[in-house]
């Protein structure tokens, strides 16, 4: 399991963001990755200016990351197809499908914890056995960063769910739970709230 897991997560030579200039180039792109991240931006735009150069950070941060742009000045067949209607905005990918937009400038972190996240479910799908794990999760949360880095140390696939970009998944966590704060996680079918470290190791049988 944890060969699997690493092995998503390597540290290949850093890429810069390649710029793609038609749905149809984007297309068979992603047919290649099973996650990608396209920034539709307007050049000459301060605030995609900003997303552009957070995300070029983070490319050199998390240099296995596919992420693609396209200036919507030129590039005028991409956003219909996916029904982006405002730039900045950043499309997650998984395989072909369009699986998130995040909209505005983010700052380098928040992008690069999202990717990151984004990747090791990429590797995390191809383990079967082991834990049901399920981290409910917001970008901007460092204790669910801490949650998530604490279960990736010690080789646990999880699922994240951003409830942030989900209001009926987080009305049902407050339904579940009676809490509103993130993390909280589902471990085996058990919710743990916060990040109970003694909890997650006692479910997950973990040493430490």
């Amino acid at each position: 399991m944890a060969h699997n897991l690493k092995k998503g997560l390597s540290k290949p030579e850093a890429m810069k963001i390649r710029s793609i200039q038609s749905v149809s180039e984007l297309r068979e792109s992603l047919k290649t990755h099973d996650r990608t991240f396209v920034l539709l931006y307007k050049s000459n735009s301060p605030t995609s200016g900003c997303a552009e150069s957070y995300l070029n950070e983070t490319s050199e941060k998390v240099a296995e990351a596919h992420i693609l742009k396209a200036d919507v000045n030129s590039v005028r067949d991409i956003h219909p197809a996916y029904g982006v209607d405002t730039v900045p905005s950043l499309l997650i990918f998984e395989k072909e499908n369009l699986k998130n937009i995040v909209k505005g400038c983010q700052t380098s972190d928040y992008y690069k914890n999202l990717i990151e996240n984004q990747l090791y479910q990429a590797a995390a799908s191809d383990v079967t056995g082991g834990p049901s794990v399920t981290v409910y999760s917001t970008p901007t949360c460092p204790w669910c960063t801490t949650m998530k880095n604490y279960l990736r140390q010690h080789r646990i696939p999880f699922t994240d769910v951003d409830v942030s970009a989900d209001p009926a998944m987080a009305r049902e966590l407050v339904n579940r739970t009676g809490q509103t704060g993130v993390p909280q996680a589902e471990i085996n079918g058990e919710m743990v709230v916060g990040f109970d470290k003694a909890k997650i190791n006692r479910l997950l049988n973990i040493n430490g």
